[in-house]
């Protein structure tokens, strides 16, 4: 039986290189830009849909390195949007050195459908989320916080709410003492367990802020490689890409007929998962005469 699959999806691999061959797909067309931000929003329109996950689009970092080549223009230009709020980037729970980078309109999507998700079981206090929303991603533009300086950021709006009404200093440091670790830690627990925040392995007093919902694709992704190339990289949808090369006998196939060929273990489609290991070096490209070559790398 093991046979007879991998004869089928060799026999599928072939059928697509040669179906269409010498037509220009949109990756072909889109795979190098001169600005940071074009690319961005060209990969953001390009996300595959996925089913029964509600995920706004995603971009690797990765992937921007497969497009502009001058990694230190895409790091300048990157580290600018996430200043301006345009962008922000994620630590992704893979395993790996990899970061996400969502637009802010579209993270702000992605909370709200937390929050009417929330709303809608009754779980806890919503009102957290729109202190989360409204004072913490407003003010804390960088991948990870500290656990105090989430819970000063709190006790700071929660005092200042107390005193605009009350007026009273003395009170004031009632008010400190009163709203205790209990509720604080209730509140960051609320968060977590959202999808909005995730502990930090090496250091359980910082958290990265987190995607909500992304766990679901990235279970789709993460799996060990076993490849010499690859001993440490942990994405599924890797594996299976090298794998569906490094069986080919040059290592090698043309881009235009590799795109159309669908991924059976990541929901993600080849054309994130190329752009992906095209950025990270594991793959790279070759123009000829035909069109674009995507080879392994040797090294």
């Amino acid at each position: 039986m093991e046979r007879g699959k991998k004869r089928r999806r060799e026999e599928e691999e072939i059928e697509a290189e040669n179906r269409d061959a010498n037509h220009s797909l949109s990756l072909e067309q889109n795979l190098s830009f001169s600005d940071t931000n074009v690319a961005l929003r060209m990969m953001r329109a390009q996300f595959p849909q996925i089913d029964k996950v509600a995920i706004q689009p995603f971009i690797l970092q990765s992937q921007l390195y497969s497009s502009v080549k001058d990694r230190t223009q895409v790091d300048r230009e990157l580290e600018s949007l996430r200043r301006d709020k345009v962008v922000r980037i994620f630590k992704l729970n893979t395993g790996q050195d990899d970061h996400g980078i969502m637009f802010v309109e579209d993270y702000l999507k992605q909370l709200e459908h937390v929050v009417k998700r929330m709303e809608e079981k009754k779980q806890g206090d919503v009102d957290v989320f729109k202190w989360f929303k409204g004072h913490v991603i407003e003010s804390k533009l960088e991948p990870s916080i500290e656990h105090e300086e989430l819970v000063a950021i709190f006790m700071c709006i929660s005092v200042c709410m107390f005193v605009s009404i009350i007026h009273g200093l003395s009170l004031l440091q009632y008010a400190l003492l009163s709203l205790g670790g209990q509720v604080k830690d209730g509140h960051i627990s609320l968060l977590i367990n959202a999808g909005l925040l995730t502990r930090q392995l090496i250091d359980p007093n910082m958290y990265w802020f987190a995607i909500p919902n992304i766990g679901s694709v990235l279970k789709g992704l993460s799996q060990c490689c076993t490849y010499s190339v690859l001993i440490l990289l942990g994405l599924q949808g890797r594996k299976e890409l090298l794998s569906l090369l490094n069986r080919r006998r040059y290592k090698e196939m043309m881009l235009a007929p590799l795109e159309k060929i669908r991924l059976r273990l990541s929901p993600l489609d080849m054309r994130f998962h190329l752009r992906d290991l095209i950025g990270s070096g594991h793959l790279k490209t070759a123009h000829t005469p035909s069109g674009i070559v995507v080879q392994v790398s040797k090294d």
